[in-house]
């Protein structure tokens, strides 16, 4: 089946519940589906610069990695309580 991208967006937009976050469609996982998902998404990849231009340099990496497994953890959270719950699926139904 060929997924276009007109068939994705109706996909992300078949939204009723409000998830902020839909079901990856290949694979398992999520991806942003609201404005607040993506809020979300940008507000990690900021953490992770900031953490990275802070602590990756650093001779002791425990710190940057404790802190980055701290945002990856919180993303993860706020995608399962905000999102579909996840499962493995293999393109559209």
């Amino acid at each position: 089946m060929s997924l276009t991208f007109k068939k994705y967006l109706s996909y992300l937009q078949d939204n009723p519940k409000g998830y902020w976050f839909k079901r990856k469609l290949f694979g398992w996982g999520w991806t942003p589906a609201t404005w607040q998902g993506w809020l979300i998404l940008l507000l990690f990849v900021v953490y992770a610069f900031v953490v990275a231009r802070k602590f990756a340099f650093q001779q002791n990496s425990s710190v940057f990695l404790s802190y980055l497994f701290l945002g990856v953890a919180l993303l993860i959270i706020v995608a399962y309580v905000k999102g579909e719950k996840p499962r493995w699926q293999w393109g559209l139904r």
